[in-house]
């Protein structure tokens, strides 16, 4: 649609990296402004119930209104970050409310915490541990616009981990490839995963001997080409294999302060039946097993094939960890799990729904531990369990992602 531009009076943050203002009776969801600003915004969406739209001038600004630091920032440009033009310390208050509303909104929950910095990144720069890059039809790598498959070229990217923006990847030529992932362990491994158009080839451009490069070829295979299979992840003094682009989270503090809390939350004591949902690599379940000791039990379910093979790995010292492949809705039923003292959940951004929520609730664990990227997903889930007999003890709220609208959350549920 043409570029229509309309004043507004910006009011409270949105969930998604928005504002909502208002213009002749409709809501308008507006990126980059701030509360209480007066800007000058582009339509670049609308529908019979809403707008959206982007600050385009500032009319009056907000006292947490900064300099984008990266140039690559701003309206019709990188959708990769939300709120480069606010302070960090305003960012923070930014997720509080939404987690704060989504609660109140979803789950009828009055929560008075706040959104807390993860070690690592003090400026929130430098801390994504992996990125994945678009390349065009002529192989020029960038990242998606926001609402849109248009790229935009970047030669460096700011949020990017020092040792991801090493490797180079943005100054070479990945002619035939669909995307480009860049990794950087936390062992200090570099790896770069590169998934191809559909049938086109890939001329792998000149890298460091010591990047490891891997071929996407979907349905979870990936194919090695150079150096070793997968990268290694280090949270205190295990280490913990990844393959390809298995999930690791990309804040080089967020594991070990997930990993905390979850830990903090559980309690878990020697001879106790846990159960880690969505189990990854293995992350949780090794320090639960650790926990419950060789009197206990964990398992582990996971629905990807490459991910349970490296958990079986990263635990082989560990016999009282057992897992199985499968989503979790079906997966309890097929392996006969009834009860759990325990239960730990680290679902997608779209949550556990309904029917996991309910089949969850049924094992009667004393107590459930929700790891959630989607404050949304998460009070709507809360919801669903307080109608199934849990009530929520504690929360907290990480500042994962800086510079972008995400949070990540760890919730605590006991039988009320």
């Amino acid at each position: 649609m043409g570029t229509t531009a309309i004043e507004l009076t910006v009011g409270p943050v949105a969930h998604g990296g928005w504002c909502v203002a208002r213009h002749e009776g409709r809501v308008v969801f507006v990126r980059h402004a701030l509360p209480g600003e007066r800007v000058l915004a582009e339509v670049t969406e609308e529908t019979t119930r809403f707008l959206r739209a982007d600050a385009v001038e500032i009319l009056d600004a907000s006292p947490d209104r900064v300099p984008a630091p990266c140039p690559f920032a701003g309206p019709g440009r990188c959708g990769g970050c939300d709120w480069q033009h606010a302070s960090l310390e305003a960012q923070r208050r930014l997720k509080t409310d939404v987690v704060a509303e989504q609660l109140r909104r979803l789950a009828g929950i009055d929560w008075k915490g706040r959104v807390e910095e993860v070690p690592g990144a003090p400026d929130g720069l430098g801390w994504r541990t992996r990125v994945q890059f678009a390349a065009d039809r002529d192989g020029v790598l960038g990242l998606r616009r926001h609402r849109s498959h248009d790229i935009e070229p970047v030669d460096a990217c700011l949020i990017a981990h020092p040792e991801v923006e090493n490797v180079g990847a943005e100054v070479m030529n990945w002619r035939g490839a669909s995307t480009v992932e860049v990794i950087a362990s936390s062992a200090g491994d570099q790896a770069v995963v590169v998934a191809p158009k559909p049938r086109r080839t890939v001329a792998v451009p000149d890298l460091d001997d010591d990047v490891a490069v891997f071929v996407n070829e979907g349905r979870g295979r990936t194919r090695t080409v150079h150096g070793r299979h997968h990268v290694t992840e280090r949270v205190g003094g295990r280490d913990f294999q990844v393959t390809g682009s298995g999930f690791w989270q990309i804040h080089p503090g967020a594991a070990a302060t997930l990993l905390a809390t979850v830990m903090e939350f559980a309690d878990p004591k020697p001879g106790e039946w846990a159960l880690d949902l969505y189990c990854g690599v293995g992350l949780f379940a090794a320090s639960l097993a650790e926990a419950v000791g060789p009197d206990g039990a964990v398992f582990g379910v996971e629905s990807e094939p490459v991910a349970i093979r490296d958990a079986e790995r990263n635990l082989r010292d560990l016999p009282q960890a057992r897992f199985g492949r499968g989503f979790v809705e079906s997966a309890l039923d097929r392996y006969g799990i009834e009860r759990a003292d325990l239960v730990v959940v680290d679902p997608p951004r779209t949550g556990l729904g309904r029917e996991v929520a309910a089949r969850i609730a049924d094992l009667r664990a004393s107590r459930i531990v929700y790891v959630s990227c989607d404050p949304a997903t998460l009070a709507r889930d809360l919801a669903w369990l307080g109608e199934r007999g849990y009530r929520l003890a504690e929360l907290r709220a990480y500042d994962a992602f800086p510079m972008t609208s995400h949070v990540e959350s760890v919730a605590l549920l006991v039988q009320q």
